[in-house]
């Protein structure tokens, strides 16, 4: 089995991840050039000090990929870190070590140490929009029931439209990844 490392160094730039997405390309690229990393961040400096590298864990087809990824490349890109994605479906091997209560979500940001160690995880979702979209979907029929599908689909617009014109969303997924990373960065060593 492979090692993060490995993956790492097979894996594609988030830059041309997200150039050659197909879903949610014009809705990730919008929350991309609006979005603006907080000034004055000690979360910036240590990353550009200690220089990890960031595997991501992703497909175009997500949602929270779509609103995290923009997020995640403008914070790469203010600390000159580098981001590579490796793609969920392609090698279900990486993600199944990395699984989410139980389950395959996806984003998840693997922070590398010097060595591709892992260091710190993130993902799917930062904890405050977890618990929204939990109680979003608490208001979903029974996947039995005939309308669960046209249900489900108008929760995806509605999602999503908020995903891509909230910033206060976006500083929560900021935020939320700083709030990850952060004590790792913090240790003398990485």
């Amino acid at each position: 089995m492979k090692t993060e490392k490995q993956y790492f160094d097979e894996a594609i730039t988030l830059a041309e991840y997200m150039d050659n997405m197909k879903t949610y390309k014009e809705s990730s690229l919008r929350i991309y050039e609006l979005f603006e990393v907080p000034k004055d961040d000690e979360f910036i400096t240590l990353l550009t000090e200690k220089k990890p590298g960031i595997l991501v864990i992703s497909e175009d087809w997500c949602g929270d990929a779509m609103l995290n990824n923009p997020i995640l490349r403008k914070i790469a890109e203010a600390a000159k870190l580098d981001v590579r994605v490796a793609y969920r479906d392609e090698d279900t091997d990486l993600i199944d070590k990395h699984l989410t209560n139980g389950g395959r979500s996806i984003p998840k940001y693997l922070l590398l140490g010097n060595n591709g160690e892992v260091k710190a995880t993130w993902g799917p979702r930062a904890e405050l929009l977890q618990e929204y979209v939990a109680g979003l979907l608490k208001s979903l029929p029974p996947k039995d029931e005939p309308e669960f599908e046209e249900k489900r689909n108008e929760f995806v617009t509605r999602i999503t439209a908020e995903y891509t014109t909230k910033p206060e969303y976006w500083l929560m997924v900021y935020e939320d990844i700083r709030s990850s990373f952060l004590p790792v960065l913090q240790k003398k060593s990485q």
